[in-house]
């Protein structure tokens, strides 16, 4: 009963913590936080100077007393402090808002939070931990195969076989789920992050060229594919530094050099898949072939991948409407579905 008046009470949050972005659904209200997870510290006072966008604007061009950096690696936290100031930061964001009720203090929210399937139980704690600390009064944590599939209208809870591939910034998280459970999955620490690395080192090996981070995501966005779809190679101009010279350097690239140096990274999500079906129960592969796989997470948005894939295969394939935020639409609609929630939940804390 008590659970119950602060839920009416309290900001109740849904939370998609991820490599790349951090997204922050309110029950009632829908999702109100977009931000990249980087935070900007003092490298000495340990001073949070930055959090998301104004963080991500300092990659790579901070001096040396202070650091910019994505406090998530492949899914987890590798930074304890920073992704508890950044998730403080945003719980203290909802609650500057009124009450639902407008009336007084409100309580410390109840929090759902998407963990990649593969964590350790020492990660999934640290992640309560985190949580906690950051004002939550409860917290449970959802894997976030089951979420996207939730968060994608998925019939979850039937006796039939549903295929979710959830394409993130630090991992690829594959299932099959039948039943209000997950039957096969697979976590893989390839995904978007990687993308941007391939580029990266394409970039240095073929025009000894050196960019960072923040273009090489620019150059994935503007001309990146997994498949060619037109006939028109787009191209984009690259800037960054001549390793021989040092000096400034302008270099144009095409959709199919880069198509090339993406190609090695998405064959790696591709076999991910084609692996969890062969592990899949005959009964529910049936199932998958006529339902088809459905592809959810930022990096899903990746030109042509979801063609490339039904090509592999042999297997229909779709992306979720505005795929980057299923996993939080997932989380958000969890709260409003106490009994789902204590059924797929894989951990819970309160304080």
């Amino acid at each position: 009963m008590l659970d119950f008046l602060f839920g009416l009470l309290s900001h109740d949050l849904g939370i998609d913590l991820g490599t790349a972005n951090t997204l922050v659904y309110v029950k009632g209200k829908g999702i109100v936080i977009r931000e990249p997870s980087v935070v900007a510290r003092h490298r000495k006072t340990k001073q949070i100077i930055a959090i998301g966008t104004e963080a991500k604007k300092m990659l790579g061009k901070t001096p040396t007393t202070i650091e910019a950096f994505r406090p998530l690696k492949d899914g987890v936290i590798s930074d304890f402090d920073a992704t508890t100031a950044m998730l403080t930061h945003y719980i203290k964001l909802v609650h500057s808002q009124p009450t639902p009720m407008g009336i007084g203090k409100i309580p410390r929210p109840k929090v759902v939070v998407g963990i990649p399937s593969g964590v350790t139980e020492v990660e999934r704690r640290a992640v309560q931990e985190s949580a906690i600390m950051a004002g939550a009064r409860q917290t449970y944590l959802i894997e976030e195969p089951m979420a996207a599939a939730i968060g994608a209208g998925m019939p979850i809870e039937e006796s039939r076989g549903n295929f979710i591939c959830d394409i993130g910034g630090g991992t690829s998280e594959i299932a099959v789920l039948s039943l209000g459970g997950i039957v096969v999955n697979r976590s893989i620490r390839v995904a978007g992050d990687e993308l941007d690395e391939a580029i990266i080192s394409f970039m240095r090996l073929k025009y000894s060229l050196l960019i960072g981070e923040q273009t090489a995501e620019d150059i994935k966005i503007a001309v990146g594919s997994a498949y060619p779809i037109d006939k028109v190679d787009r191209a984009t101009v690259v800037r960054g530094r001549d390793i021989e010279t040092g000096l400034p350097k302008s270099i144009r690239v095409t959709e199919t050099e880069i198509r090339e140096a993406l190609a090695t990274v998405v064959q790696q999500i591709v076999q991910g898949i084609s692996e969890t079906i062969e592990e899949t129960p005959p009964e529910l592969v049936g199932d998958i072939i006529e339902g088809g796989i459905v592809l959810a997470g930022g990096t899903s948005q990746l030109r042509g991948i979801d063609k490339l894939i039904a090509n592999e295969l042999k297997m229909p394939v779709w992306i979720t409407d505005d795929p980057q935020t299923t996993v939080v639409r997932g989380c958000g609609k969890l709260l409003d579905d106490p009994i789902l929630l204590r059924k797929v939940k894989v951990a819970a804390r309160k304080v």
